[in-house]
């Protein structure tokens, strides 16, 4: 084989090598790459089922409630002496009062700010996202439970993945607390049965 040959069969072996297997397996990913799918100036935004959204929670409530009832109530029954037949039946008189008076007031504020990352469980016909998310704290023995559930539109989604909470439609946020601390601020037992008899 001249130089020329042995030439040939290199540069063909070198090309065999950089093009690999023919007919070999591709290898795929389960989930899709949506950091490489989007362009270059789009945003990432949750929009499919399983995608994660995060909501700033900034709530503040106010309650405020007096309430006053009073009732008063009297009679006088009076009866003559009988006649005739009924000289029997003597001279009679009676009579009753009653009185009611309540009073009461309820004076309630509540604020509520923070972050938590929920994940879309449904896509509605018309495009707008059920989320839902738990969040759970422990420090010290206490525990802060927090999960919020509700609907957000797709539009109302920022740039950075972030949906305020009061675009949150159907919002429901509860906030459940558990340790010696929550224990405390609760009721006995024997003052609950009181107030509910009385």
């Amino acid at each position: 084989m001249n130089q020329l040959g042995k030439t040939a069969l290199a540069v063909m072996l070198v090309l065999l090598m950089m093009a690999g297997p023919v007919s070999g397996a591709l290898a795929a990913s389960l989930w899709t790459d949506t950091a490489a799918t989007a362009g270059l100036f789009s945003d990432i935004k949750a929009k499919g089922v399983g995608d994660s959204l995060t909501i700033i929670i900034n709530e503040t409530s106010n309650a405020s409630r007096t309430g006053n009832a009073s009732n008063n109530k009297s009679a006088n029954v009076g009866a003559d002496a009988g006649v005739g037949i009924f000289k029997f039946l003597a001279e009679a008189s009676a009579g009753s009062s009653d009185s009611f008076k309540a009073q009461g007031s309820i004076n309630n504020t509540n604020k509520v700010t923070g972050r938590i990352t929920v994940q879309v469980t449904e896509v509605k016909p018309n495009g707008d996202l059920i989320v839902s998310g738990t969040q759970s704290i422990k420090q010290n023995g206490e525990e802060q439970k927090i999960t919020i559930t509700g609907s957000v539109r797709p539009y109302d989604i920022m740039s950075d993945n972030t949906v305020l909470s009061n675009y949150v439609a159907d919002a429901q946020l509860r906030i459940d607390g558990k340790g010696p601390l929550a224990n405390k601020q609760r009721q006995g037992i024997l003052t609950q049965i009181f107030n509910f008899l009385f």
